[in-house]
């Protein structure tokens, strides 16, 4: 049970870093998206919808070409000083933010996308930067997105199998994670084990979901009941 407590917490540990990073990279690749008129909108925006429609495994498997000792990411990053991405904590935050952008880009975007000019012009003729309209204007009137965003990422990491096993193994510890574990438990036959992990992701991904919905409604207006 050691073993598992430890995969429940790397899982979590992992999830909260890669949401961290996912809303630090995924907030101006949206705003981006959300208002510029070139012929490059369509191609990053499938880019960035790709995992949705592409087999964990098939992302897991160039990801970890990618990322390996001769790959072109892996062999920047040791030429840097960086140690082994492949098979490594530091592999897996990468594979999740990239697993997981769209779930954490498309509502923020979205909700870029229904706050238009309008309020940022009227912002911008009373004198406000483009900063200041950015944080006084655009981030309080769409801060549901952002925490829609931010709950869609962590909870997608959370059940992460293929890619996590692609290019982290099975390492207690260091890349076995809960959805791991839960694999591992099955093939012994060890169901017990297995329900125990697999509740405890049901409850966490019940209850951050039911915490967007809830706060949704409020900012609507409509009571919660």
């Amino acid at each position: 049970m050691n073993g598992d407590v430890a995969a429940l917490l790397l899982t979590l540990r992992l999830a909260a870093i890669s949401t961290g990073l996912l809303l630090l990279f995924a907030t101006p690749l949206a705003w981006w998206v959300a208002r510029t008129q070139s012929r490059w909108k369509a191609p990053i925006e499938a880019a960035v919808a790709l995992p949705l429609v592409l087999p964990p495994t098939v992302l897991g498997f160039y990801l970890l070409l990618a990322l390996g000792p001769q790959g072109p990411v892996g062999s920047l990053w040791g030429a840097l000083g960086g140690g082994p991405l492949v098979f490594s904590f530091s592999g897996l935050v990468v594979g999740s933010v990239i697993y997981s952008l769209p779930f954490v880009v498309q509502p923020i975007q979205a909700g870029f996308e229904q706050l238009g000019r309008a309020p940022l012009e009227a912002a911008a003729t009373l004198g406000a930067g483009p900063v200041d309209r950015f944080f006084s204007v655009a981030l309080p009137q769409t801060l549901r997105h952002f925490l829609a965003g931010a709950v869609l990422g962590f909870a997608h990491t959370l059940g992460e199998f293929g890619v996590v096993l692609m290019i982290g193994g099975n390492i207690p510890s260091r890349t076995r994670v809960v959805s791991i574990a839960i694999y591992d438990h099955v093939e012994t036959l060890d169901y017990g084990a297995a329900h125990q992990l697999a509740g405890i992701l049901l409850a966490i991904s019940f209850a951050v979901l039911l915490l967007v919905f809830a706060t949704n409604r409020r900012w609507r207006g409509t009571p919660v009941t």
